[in-house]
């Protein structure tokens, strides 16, 4: 295939690197080296990716950059060459490009140019049946629009957007939307007697075929054309990575996702840099970026604005995380800012195969549901250990700045009653065993919080309780203080809570092992 050099000399003037291969990148190995440097543990280095520089457009593919004609057959194809050539860049021109699911392979940057813009069809038959996870469990869900599986060598880059056509997928509720616009929904779809819409007849059957998750259950003797027919209702994460290696996505922006906005799964050696994830803030299972499983990864400079939790730690769900027992591990967050999310930074709830070596430092929570939220439940399992959060500024948190709770239910912060809590909580202490979930040795320090409603809330189990936590130099002013329950091992030097009622900090009697130092 031809090369496009007139796309070379113009990507030649990005600002980068000076080494020639980094020609399309930002983000220098220098500030990754650095990043890793600084993490608490000991984090095996992580190298760039370096991918051939030889060009595919995907113009001259025949895709459409005016967005009338699909354009998925130019783009797979063009990925297809530059992996059989033994690597290159795809290159996506200024346009409107409209296409079903595409694939990238190894060995292959895809790379969109100023003014690019990517949307993935609302036509749910481009987008077959597979096997998948989601939220932690086994189960099908319709390819995902982009994906990539046992890659290595691979790379998202540029300054260009995709457009998940989210709003044809997921289902919505009408109290989270104004009178108008549920009016404006109606004119498609099917609205259950919940008052919840969904895209079709198919999605509202599969939905009551749910139990207390997003997963409809089939009978085991389901066939692929039973879950086909359920297809609109299969929603699939925007960008899911499989077992792949050596990745890079940066500068672009993800938008408007069917379910959870970027999914890397299994994966290693993952850097995110400079980029902008964004959903509306009433998208259903709309969370940013969901680290599922994967070790050495680097989130940096990025920006957050989602539906659900922004950036999150996950490893799987009960006995299948249990089963697969891959920890998300080696992860480090650096200088985000998180908008709208229900939680900033979130652990779990899905952590059932463990999280471990995670540094979290200088981060920006405005408007989050919660800031930094850790949570699971009875049955999940799992170790979450040598977490580090540091340097986290917040204002504006609706619920609480900082949470830890091991009774979570499935809801968002803030959706449950106080009765709805209690009765979870009540009943008979069970002896904790594999399906026990542990957290443990967490340092969270430096960090400023102006406007929230509780502090900070621990709620561990009682037959294990929350673990060795250090608190230091924590400022916070909040309607109501903190409040500790089942914990042991509690170091708290120089926190500092303004409340507006009540008292400042409050310890249970299921508190023990409690250090405070002004």
């Amino acid at each position: 295939m031809k090369k496009t050099l007139i796309y070379l000399a113009a990507l030649a003037l990005l600002a980068g690197c000076s080494s020639k291969p980094l020609k399309y990148q930002r983000t220098c190995q220098q500030h990754i080296d650095d990043i890793i440097a600084a993490a608490p543990f000991d984090m095996p280095s992580l190298r760039l990716p370096v991918i051939s520089e030889q060009s595919f457009s995907v113009l001259d593919y025949g895709a459409d950059p005016a967005g009338i004609n699909l354009s998925t057959e130019a783009i797979q194809h063009a990925i297809d060459d530059a992996n059989n050539a033994g690597g290159g860049t795809v290159i996506i021109p200024a346009g409107v490009y409209v296409t079903g699911p595409i694939e990238l392979k190894s060995n292959v940057r895809l790379y969109t140019e100023h003014n690019s813009l990517v949307i993935f069809s609302d036509d749910f038959t481009l987008y077959p049946v597979l096997d998948a996870s989601f939220e932690g469990l086994d189960t099908k869900r319709c390819q995902s629009p982009i994906s990539a599986r046992n890659a290595e060598n691979i790379a998202i880059c540029g300054y260009g957007t995709f457009d998940g056509n989210g709003y044809s997928w997921r289902p919505l509720k009408k109290g989270k939307v104004t009178a108008s616009q549920w009016k404006k929904k109606l004119q498609t779809g099917v609205v259950s007697d919940k008052d919840v819409w969904y895209p079709d007849s198919a999605s509202l059957y599969a939905a009551s075929l749910c139990q207390d998750q997003n997963v409809p259950v089939l009978p085991d003797n389901a066939t692929q054309e039973d879950w086909d027919a359920i297809r609109s209702f299969l929603r699939p994460v925007m960008l899911n990575f499989i077992g792949c290696k050596n990745i890079l996505l940066e500068g672009v922006c993800f938008e408007n996702s069917p379910a959870w906005n970027l999914h890397p799964f299994c994966c290693e050696n993952l850097v995110m840099s400079h980029l902008q994830v964004r959903n509306p803030w009433y998208s259903q299972n709309g969370d940013g970026v969901d680290v599922e499983s994967c070790k050495n990864v680097i989130i940096t400079d990025c920006t957050f604005d989602v539906g659900d939790d922004a950036i999150c730690m996950k490893s799987g769900k009960n006995e299948d995380g249990r089963r697969r027992g891959i920890p998300a591990e080696n992860v480090c967050v650096n200088n985000c800012t998180v908008y709208h999310g229900h939680g900033g930074f979130v652990v779990g709830s899905e952590m059932s195969g463990g999280v471990k070596n995670v540094n979290v430092n200088g981060c920006t929570f405005i408007g989050t549901d919660v800031g930094l939220r850790f949570k699971s439940t009875r049955g999940r399992g799992g170790v979450v250990e040598n977490i580090f959060v540091s340097n986290i500024t917040m204002t504006d948190i609706p619920n609480e700045g900082l949470v830890f709770d091991l009774f979570y239910g499935g809801k968002g912060a803030g959706e449950e009653t106080e009765e709805e809590i209690a009765a979870r909580m009540a009943g008979a202490i069970p002896q904790p065993d594999e399906t026990t979930p542990a957290f443990k040795n967490i340092v969270i320090e430096n960090v400023i919080c102006k406007g929230t409603k509780r502090a900070i809330y621990f709620n561990g189990l009682p037959e294990q309780k929350i673990e060795n936590v250090t608190l230091r130099n924590i400022s916070m002013t909040a309607t109501e203080g903190a409040i500790f329950n089942q914990t042991n091992g509690l170091v708290v030097s120089g926190l500092h809570i303004t409340a507006e009622k009540g008292e400042p900090l409050v310890l249970s009697n299921t508190v023990e092992n409690v250090t405070i130092e002004k």
